[in-house]
């Protein structure tokens, strides 16, 4: 199990300005991280898309953002929480392809492609919560 070394920073999301923080707090970590360029660029897209899922369709909530260490393996952990309705139907969500149309097009499958790791928590009345690490190559 990857340790936290470092955080978690919480940022709130409830508009679109917080969106930026969390891509501008994501980019950041990964920079210290030293993560590639390419795992910079994919790391902050897939959390650009989830923290704007957490605003459009889960109502708001907030991000959490620290630094992880798998043994002596750097990387970054972005968990993204919501107080929403949930996802009622999560294969569809998870389909290759399916968008709402509201983010960047990704979808969660898409958000799921770009990391190392992707774990999604869900129930109907309960909300969501979902969580992204990638690792330093």
């Amino acid at each position: 199990m990857p340790s936290p070394t470092q955080g978690p920073e919480r940022v709130p999301i409830t508009g679109d300005d917080d969106v930026v923080r969390v891509r501008q707090l994501v980019r950041a970590y990964a920079q210290r991280m030293k993560l590639s360029l390419v795992d910079q660029t994919k790391l902050v897209t897939a959390a650009s898309e989830l923290a704007r899922n957490t605003l459009v369709y889960g109502g708001g909530g907030f991000a959490l953002v620290e630094e992880v260490h798998d043994g002596p393996r750097p990387g970054v952990r972005a968990s993204f929480h919501d107080d929403g309705p949930g996802i009622a139907d999560l294969d569809l969500a998870l389909a290759d392809g399916w968008s709402s149309g509201q983010g960047l097009g990704l979808g969660l499958s898409g958000a799921r492609r770009l990391v190392d790791k992707f774990d999604l928590d869900t129930e109907v009345g309960r909300g969501t919560v979902v969580t992204v690490v990638k690792w330093k190559r």
